[in-house]
């Protein structure tokens, strides 16, 4: 029997088993490649997306812990904090490899709903489980300060 999850707004019938990550329910049955693979034990934070309004790793979430909970994945992250977000990630030049961007601008997203005002602290707190490769953190900080300093002006 079919699981229903609520993705990105939508309402969508699933057939994997219970037990299967989410992540691999986003990548393998529903093609939403956004979310990335990284280590496959919930260290890396490459594979984050929001569940609930909680920034967390889809490796981590089986579809039946996840339940009714609504998922947002990059593909459907919207509204005008993913929009200064993305702004501020182009013009501080953000992104080297772009692997872990995805879920980079989940958990920021995250963040600056929950704390439209992050001190430096509350950006280093909510972004440490996302690990960049390329060492792009100063930029990342730096873009989510720009990004929140947009949306108090608006």
């Amino acid at each position: 029997m079919p699981s229903k999850l609520n993705i990105n707004g939508r309402k969508v019938d699933v057939h994997s088993d219970p037990e299967t990550p989410l992540l691999w329910v986003l990548r393998c049955e529903l093609k939403m490649t956004g979310t990335k693979f990284g280590c496959g034990v919930g260290v890396c934070g490459a594979c984050t997306v929001h569940v609930g309004k909680v920034a967390t790793p889809s490796c981590q979430q089986t579809i039946k812990t996840v339940g009714n909970n609504p998922i947002t994945t990059i593909e459907g992250l919207q509204g005008p904090q993913a929009n200064a977000l993305r702004e501020a990630w182009t013009r501080i030049d953000v992104v080297q490899c772009g692997y872990c961007q995805s879920a980079q601008l989940m958990a920021a997203s995250a963040l600056i709903q929950g704390n439209p005002t992050p001190s430096l602290k509350d950006i280093d707190c909510a972004m440490h489980g996302i690990i960049c490769r390329c060492g792009t953190y100063p930029r990342i900080r730096q873009a989510i300060l720009e990004a929140t300093g947009q949306l108090k002006r608006t």
